[in-house]
């Protein structure tokens, strides 16, 4: 069986120009083979030069508190508890510790926006930039982040800087020379070469939204947000992972490709994140024996419907198998979820699919999946409940992301303010909220009622992680 692919669509590009000019290479040009002759070294340190100032070192820095007695933080702070043992107990007191990561970015304008991995910069405290060629340190500020598709935003108070020169994507070719500019293991601005092994690469299971250019340049940690360019050192990805069984690299891996990376940066720096849309749909690739009951035998499948979504607005039902969205060819899941990511929200799509053997067409219109009525409620449920903890009922994009079973029924924890009551408390992001005090909760509206009821004392939270429960105390007042 295919991998299921979920279909909260993303719309990645922006109507309106963002406040920067992309420098795009020429698309007018030829690919040749180097001819031979005993007075002549092939060398690519030109072609690469221009773009190796292009790349730049980061290095983040997190803080993280941690509880040193765990659960027991409810029984130490019992007064009766300090009094028998004596308030000079010795008990520890909360730690914290810092964590340093280094990576690499992409200079995209000559005013300081930097284009990076999601990962590289997510939750730091800090983030320092050094340019190749300077050996000053530059703080950097988030501008906007996507970790759907692992790319983030940053800036630098610089000017005068050199801006990579863009590639169209759409022009590559398997067998193309490429070279891997990067920061591996702390080492230093770093060049390695290979091809491109494979294109639009999905499936991967390393983002939520993947169309990957495959390359064996070496890439090793630290490499991650530096760039993947052509032999004429244009920009034609950004390095995102490996797949290592060892840690080390192995000749496999992944870059974002330019023309993605150039959509969301636009996006980014206008509006400062990203608006998906929704149709409310799961899907897959049509498996060997499925083939065999469709006249068509490529498409996208749809195999679950989300009652009132898009989708089931419009008029489509499980079994459908979508051929064609806006006259273009779908011939896998991937292609639909890709197409319809180029779209923003409220935008309609005409969609052909086969039903019965026969040729159906619908118009669907895109929800945004950042307002919709799911996350609509989990915001206003979390500011009245636990102070700094964000929360969303359980859809079925939430199961898929989170890989949370059927069975489980809660709350997600979608995020924790750092300081806040709830990161005091201990909750993570991922957590699973299914008990508040001795009442079981199963969606916001229960959790808001059972966190009511328990105002003014300790309630004791219960929550699943890695599929183990655990028991969380909060002072609700």
């Amino acid at each position: 069986m295919k991998k299921i692919v979920f279909i909260s669509i993303f719309a990645a590009s922006a109507l309106l120009a963002a406040n920067i000019e992309f420098k795009n290479a020429d698309n007018d040009f030829k690919r040749i083979n180097p001819e031979f002759d005993t007075d002549v070294v092939i060398s690519y340190h030109d072609s690469v030069s221009s773009a190796k100032k292009s790349v730049v070192n980061i290095s983040t820095k997190k803080v993280v508190s941690s509880s040193p007695h765990g659960s027991m933080d409810g029984l130490l702070d019992d007064p009766f508890f300090r009094q028998f043992f004596g308030f000079n107990f010795g008990i520890p007191q909360e730690k914290t510790r810092q964590f340093s990561s280094l990576g690499s970015g992409v200079i995209i304008s000559n005013d300081g926006y930097i284009v990076t991995n999601n990962h590289v910069v997510e939750d730091a405290d800090e983030i320092l930039v050094n340019l190749s060629d300077d050996d000053k340190e530059y703080k950097a500020k988030v501008v906007g982040t996507d970790p759907k598709t692992d790319i983030a935003i940053i800036k630098i108070d610089a000017k005068n800087l050199e801006a990579i020169k863009f590639a169209d994507s759409s022009k590559l070719l398997e067998g193309d020379m490429v070279f891997a500019i990067g920061n591996p293991f702390g080492v230093g601005s770093t060049i390695t070469q290979g091809i491109i092994s494979a294109l639009n690469k999905s499936n991967i299971g390393l983002n939520q939204y993947e169309n990957f250019i495959q390359t064996d340049a070496s890439i090793n940690p630290g490499n991650s947000g530096g760039a993947l360019v052509d032999s004429r050192g244009a920009l034609i990805g950004i390095n995102s992972a490996i797949l290592s069984r060892g840690g080390g690299n192995n000749g496999v891996g992944f870059a974002i490709p330019s023309n993605m990376v150039k959509d969301i940066a636009k996006q980014l720096i206008s509006d400062g994140k990203i608006q998906r849309g929704y149709i409310g749909v799961m899907i897959s690739d049509l498996t060997k024996e499925q083939k065999d009951v469709y006249k068509n035998s490529n498409g996208a499948l749809i195999i679950s419907i989300e009652k009132d979504m898009p989708a089931d607005k419009a008029g489509l039902k499980r079994g459908d198998l979508v051929i064609k969205a806006n006259d273009k060819d779908i011939k896998s899941a991937n292609d639909l979820k890709n197409l319809i990511g180029s779209l923003t929200p409220n935008k309609n799509i005409n969609i052909e699919y086969e039903r019965g053997g026969k040729v159906e067409k619908t118009s669907v219109k895109l929800a945004d999946m950042d307002s919709g009525k799911t996350s609509q409620a989990s915001t206003t449920g979390s500011k009245e409940s636990v102070k700094g903890l964000k929360v969303n009922n359980l859809s079925e994009d939430i199961r898929y992301k989170y890989n949370i079973s059927q069975d489980i029924n809660g709350v997600l924890v979608v995020s924790v303010d750092k300081d806040s009551d709830g990161f005091k408390a201990g909750f993570s992001r991922g957590d699973v909220i299914i008990q508040v005090g001795d009442k079981e909760v199963k969606n916001i509206d229960e959790f808001n009622t059972a966190i009511a009821k328990n105002k003014d004392k300790k309630t004791l939270i219960w929550v699943i992680r890695n599929g183990v429960p655990q028991g969380l105390v909060i002072n609700n007042k």
